[in-house]
């Protein structure tokens, strides 16, 4: 089976959409590409044809230019099955289905709710823009032969517009960022926090949490500032003083920083598309054999607390997030102990593995 995946907005590595999906698929048997719009040129990796149609100058003209690069280079491919993953590429999806293909829209993200956190837009915009992507959904998604989403809740939304919805959650791959014992006695007097870094996700919190920890630890802060104003205000802090700011960090730099961390953090604040989100860190962090300091969202405490392997703190108090990265400081024993218990977790059910089954059964559907 030709399959084409299309982005017009994710890197071409990306992880949920090249490393788990895409590659899955080819490991399968199925012709696999990729359509890219990132300006780094065409490749075959791990089995899978990857089509670059450019990097944009900005939002608006990816929006306007590369979208439309993409759908041309996926009429080209001539693929049986489209399946796509940037809410900006529904019109494409759209006239893809038109023309006789079968077509997935894998929502990685509830995009109202998310809309509802933007910094950048104030209140009024939020209301109508989140609104105005509720409508644009109802009336093109359920056009869609398969709605794929990265979480129960958003497949639940999907459910009213579409039946043909399914969840595929985004979770670790066994064995990438921990292989056999962790040797806790090798650990350093460090904390992580990787992934992108915003406002929303409480990076002033964080930052500001280490002028009060008591236990000499540092953060390893990987990723990069999405926002500048944020940027120089975690960097004004006093606590930015013990931070080592890593910048982007690779998959092998993941596994170097979390090796040595006695936890991970994943304070997002409250906001309507993280209550019930499942971030991937999180997962990663377990699977790294790492604590999990996490947000006190309900779903989370399930998921942390219920598995033993973390804390959950009010990502809103910075003198919570300190306590809870000196008690995993202080209580060396249990702390690796919560990361055996959240590595075991996703050994047993928070893994890639079970969820490729998921994938390739939704695919063996379609054809």
């Amino acid at each position: 089976m030709k399959i084409a995946h299309l982005t017009s907005a994710h890197p071409r590595y990306d992880t949920r959409i090249f490393l788990k999906e895409c590659r899955s698929l080819a490991q399968a048997g199925h012709e696999t590409h990729l359509v890219v719009a990132d300006g780094k040129g065409n490749e075959v990796r791990d089995l899978v044809g990857i089509h670059d149609v450019g990097a944009s100058a900005g939002r608006l003209n990816r929006m306007m230019v590369a979208t439309r690069k993409v759908y041309d280079k996926a009429l080209e491919l001539d693929a049986q099955i489209y399946h796509f993953h940037d809410p900006e590429l529904l019109p494409v999806g759209l006239r893809l289905k038109l023309k006789g293909k079968k077509v997935i829209f894998d929502a990685h993200e509830d995009l109202p709710k998310q809309l509802m956190g933007k910094p950048y837009l104030n209140g009024l915009s939020k209301f109508l823009l989140s609104n105005l992507f509720k409508v644009i959904e109802r009336v093109i998604c359920k056009r869609f032969d398969v709605i794929i989403t990265a979480t129960p809740f958003i497949t639940e939304k999907f459910k009213s517009i579409n039946p043909a919805s399914y969840t595929v959650s985004n979770f670790p791959m066994i064995g990438e960022l921990a292989c056999g014992e962790i040797d806790w006695s090798k650990k350093e007097k460090e904390v992580s926090y990787i992934g992108g870094i915003a406002a929303i996700r409480g990076i002033s919190q964080v930052v500001s949490a280490m002028s009060y920890v008591k236990s000499g630890v540092r953060l390893q802060l990987g990723g990069r500032f999405s926002e500048s104003l944020v940027e120089k205000s975690a960097k004004a802090d006093e606590g930015w003083s013990h931070v080592d700011e890593l910048g982007f960090v690779s998959r092998e730099g993941v596994r170097d920083a979390l090796s040595r961390s006695v936890g991970g953090i994943v304070t997002f604040l409250s906001a309507p598309n993280h209550i019930d989100a499942q971030p991937n860190k999180m997962f990663e962090y377990m699977s790294a054999g790492v604590p999990v300091i996490a947000s006190n969202f309900p779903l989370w405490r399930q998921i942390i607390e219920g598995n033993g392997c973390g804390l959950c703190v009010d990502p809103m108090d910075p003198e919570k997030i300190a306590a809870a990265i000196d008690y995993l400081v202080e209580h060396p024993a249990e702390a690796e102990a919560m990361g055996r218990r959240g590595q075991r977790s996703v050994q047993e059910k928070y893994n890639w593995s079970i969820e490729e089954k998921v994938l390739l059964g939704i695919y063996a559907k379609l054809v």
